[in-house]
C-alpha cells in the first residue's frame, strides 16, 4: 500500500504546495482512492502515473473549500476520458447537496453513475480489495478520518519438496500453488502439502481537519501509518483551537502514546515556508521529533510513503 500526498497546504496554495489531497493505492494492484480534492488536484494527478481508469473511490473529509473545490472539475474530466464504470463517493452529507447542485447548474453530463455514501451514517464500505471505515473528528464543520485496510495473502511453494517427491518443475507447480491437486503417474500430489499460506494486514488512517487527535484512538488500532494535519506549531496552540486545527506537538504526543510506527504530518499553514527560520516547516519537524520516537515525515506534494506491516 502506498500513500501519496498531492496537496499539503492549509487553506490556500503556495508556490511549493497545493491544497489538500492524498491518494491511497492498494498493494499488488493499480486501484487507488482519492482522499480530498482541493482546487487543482486534477492538475496534480497529471504529474503522477496514476490512471483515472483505476480510481475506485473518492473520500472527502469535510466541506471546506480547500478540501473539495476540485471535485466537480475532476468528475468532469473523468467523464471526458470516457469512463463508464461506476464511481463511489464517500463524504459528509452536505457534499452531495453541493455536488448535485453544481452538476445541475453547470449541465455537467457524466458518462458513468456515481454512488454517494454519507460519512456521518456509514460505518464502512467494502471494496473487493480494500475496506474503508469512517471516524468522526472535531472541527468547525463535520469532519472525518478514513481508515484503509487491505488484507494480503501470500502463498509460498516448497520447491525442494516438490522436486524430491518427483514433481517436475513446470505448469504443475502453478496448479499446486493455486490450490489444485495434481496427478503424476499413479500418484496424487495434494496442494496443501506443498503450499504455505500467510496473511498480512496493512492499515493507514487519513485524516481531515481535526483539533482532537485523541478521537482517533480506535481508528489507529493496528495502524501502520497515520496522515494527520499539523497546521501550526505550539506557539499558535490557541489559534489552532479557535479554528479547529491541531499543532505538531499535539499530534506527536498522541502518536507516541498510541505507539504508532509511522506519523506523516501535512496541511501546513502558509506561514510555514520551505525556507529555514522560525516559521519554517523545520520548526514543526523539530517540535514533533521532541515528542515522537517513531518514523516521522513532514509531507511535501508528491511524496510517496509505503505502508509496511
Amino acid at each position: 500500500m502506498i500513500v501519496t500526498t498531492l496537496g499539503t497546504s492549509s487553506g490556500v496554495p503556495t508556490k511549493q504546495r497545493n491544497v489538500s489531497a492524498a491518494v491511497v493505492q492498494a498493494s499488488d494492484s493499480k486501484d487507488w482512492w482519492l482522499i480530498d480534492c482541493g482546487e487543482a488536484t486534477q492538475q496534480q494527478l497529471l504529474r503522477t502515473q496514476l490512471s483515472l481508469r483505476h480510481l475506485r473511490g473518492i473520500c472527502i473529509t469535510h466541506i471546506h473549500g480547500d478540501h473539495c473545490y476540485g471535485l466537480p472539475g475532476l468528475l468532469a474530466s473523468i467523464a471526458m476520458n470516457g469512463r463508464t464504470d461506476p464511481l463511489t463517493i464517500i463524504a459528509p452529507q452536505a457534499i452531495e447537496q453541493w455536488l448535485q447542485a453544481t452538476i445541475d447548474l453547470t449541465e455537467l453530463r457524466l458518462t458513468y453513475s456515481w454512488s454517494f455514501y454519507a460519512a456521518e451514517t456509514l460505518p464502512e464500505v467494502n471494496f473487493d480489495i480494500m475496506t474503508v471505515k469512517t471516524f468522526p473528528l472535531s472541527h468547525r464543520v463535520p469532519s472525518h478520518a478514513y481508515q484503509f485496510t487491505q488484507e494480503l495473502t501470500h502463498t509460498e511453494l516448497n520447491s525442494e519438496k516438490l522436486l524430491s517427491d518427483g514433481v517436475p518443475k513446470g505448469p504443475l507447480w502453478g496448479k499446486i500453488q493455486r490450490g489444485e491437486n495434481v496427478q503424476v503417474g499413479d500418484r496424487e500430489f495434494l496442494s496443501e502439502e506443498y503450499v504455505t499460506t500467510s496473511t498480512a494486514v496493512l492499515r493507514a488512517v487519513i485524516c481531515g481537519d481535526n483539533d482532537n487527535p485523541e478521537l482517533l484512538w480506535d481508528a489507529c488500532e493496528d495502524c501502520h501509518l497515520l496522515l494527520h494535519e499539523a497546521t501550526y506549531h505550539n506557539a499558535f496552540a490557541d489559534k489552532a483551537q479557535e479554528y479547529g486545527h491541531s499543532y505538531a506537538e499535539q499530534v506527536a504526543r498522541f502518536a507516541e502514546q498510541r505507539k504508532l510506527p509511522h506519523l506523516v504530518l501535512t496541511h501546513f499553514s502558509s506561514r510555514y515556508s520551505a525556507q529555514s527560520g522560525p516559521h519554517s516547516v523545520a520548526t514543526l519537524r523539530k517540535e514533533a521529533q521532541a515528542h515522537f520516537s517513531g518514523q516521522l515525515d513532514l509531507a511535501s506534494d508528491f511524496d510517496r510513503f509505503e505502508v509496511k506491516a
